[in-house]
């Protein structure tokens, strides 16, 4: 059983990455920031909740964040093991995560802040089946339109420059410590984020020594 934290700023890749690590070694993608999403979409009590956050301005509390993480891991519907993305995001989420589970390490991208304005602001969202775009690496057929559904895309409210400086800011205040505290217990691979796609994953399988599921059962 293997379980790994993916950590990274927006725009990174986080997402990416750890949706290949789980083809290639049948783990689960845990990404607690798609959890909230899901609920905001299907209007469950909890969405109701996040909802009313982001409305006044406020971020998610660490309470709410930890009943989440340790609800959607109880579900044990992880038989190898999971790789979870978007947590933790700051020093109290870290400690919990450590007293309650043991992982195998921390996967770090990263992105200077110059990139990272550049990718996301070039990002886009199907306003129909939800699909991501980035008009950097993975253009629409038709310029605005979705390839799946043809619905419009759209831009992400939060995907402005002004939303991103508040996001950077948190990131480097908050997040980037947890690294700190992850690097005094844990194997840390810092990745350089600014490479392609299957140059990364690569680096990322040989700092962890890993081989993909189909790999080693043709052993």
């Amino acid at each position: 059983m293997r379980k790994y934290v993916i950590m990274g700023v927006q725009g990174s890749g986080k997402g990416t990455q750890a949706a290949m690590l789980c083809d290639d070694l049948d783990l689960v993608h845990i990404n607690v920031g798609g959890i909230f999403r899901w609920h905001v979409k299907n209007h469950t009590k909890l969405g109701a909740q996040v909802r009313r956050l982001v409305a006044a301005g406020e971020l998610v509390g660490d309470d709410l964040v930890e009943d989440v993480v340790r609800e959607r891991l109880q579900q044990h519907d992880w038989n190898y093991g999971f790789v979870i993305d978007g947590f933790p995001r700051n020093r109290r989420q870290a400690e919990f995560f450590l007293e309650s589970y043991d992982i195998d390490g921390v996967i770090n991208l990263d992105l200077p802040d110059a990139e990272v304005e550049r990718r996301v602001l070039a990002r886009r969202l199907c306003s129909g089946c939800g699909l991501d775009y980035n008009l950097i690496a993975h253009r629409p057929a038709v310029p605005d339109v979705c390839d799946v559904c043809g619905s419009p895309l759209v831009t992400r409210p939060d995907d402005n420059p002004e939303a991103l400086a508040v996001r950077l800011r948190e990131y480097h205040d908050k997040t980037k410590p947890v690294i700190e505290i992850f690097e005094r217990k844990e194997f840390v691979a810092t990745i350089d984020a600014t490479r392609g796609v299957e140059e990364i994953h690569a680096e990322i399988c040989a700092r962890f020594g890993l081989v993909p599921a189909d790999d080693q059962a043709a052993r």
